[in-house]
């Protein structure tokens, strides 16, 4: 087996998906590493999780959530996650959604465990979207991968609220 250790960062930089080397702190490193942070926290959520479906829907995102940095760290590249992944994420919005009770006030996180959890990755989601419109700025992304991550916010606090309510 190889080491985990590769060295060919020691002189700050790093290799895309497609392998071209870049700086490590370049806007486009910091975008899929923030994703990167949704992840665990996603993770994280999942593995506090009392609600099955919930915790079905997050290991599905956290799967794409692969393909999102894979796209992020590949130049000029399709991107495998197009708008029907952005359906996709609606519909399971949609669907969670329409088992809650209207909302009567402003949600603050702490109720449990999980759904606090929900909220600090719906946090780092935003700044994830952030980070990939200021790529988008310099050098380009792909617009589908910036409305999966506006609707991954969404989709973070409606299982945040599922966890607390159902």
């Amino acid at each position: 087996m190889a080491n985990v250790y590769t060295k060919t960062g020691d002189k700050g930089t790093t290799g895309l998906y497609t392998g071209e080397r870049i700086n490590k702190a370049s806007l486009r490193v910091e975008a899929y590493g923030t994703v990167d942070e949704v992840q665990a926290f996603l993770g994280l959520a999942r593995a506090h999780g009392t609600n099955e479906s919930v915790k079905e829907a997050l290991l599905q995102v956290e799967k794409e959530l692969w393909m999102l940095m894979a796209d992020i760290a590949s130049l000029h590249k399709e991107p495998t996650i197009t708008d029907e992944y952005v359906v996709g994420l609606e519909k399971i919005i949609d669907a969670f959604d329409e088992q809650l009770s209207p909302l009567s006030a402003f949600v603050l996180p702490g109720e449990s465990q999980s759904s606090s959890y929900l909220h600090v990755a719906r946090t780092i989601v935003r700044r994830a979207e952030r980070d990939l419109w200021a790529l988008f700025g310099e050098e380009g992304a792909h617009e589908s991968n910036l409305k999966y991550l506006n609707r991954l916010s969404d989709l973070c606090f409606i299982l945040a609220r599922v966890e607390e309510e159902l």
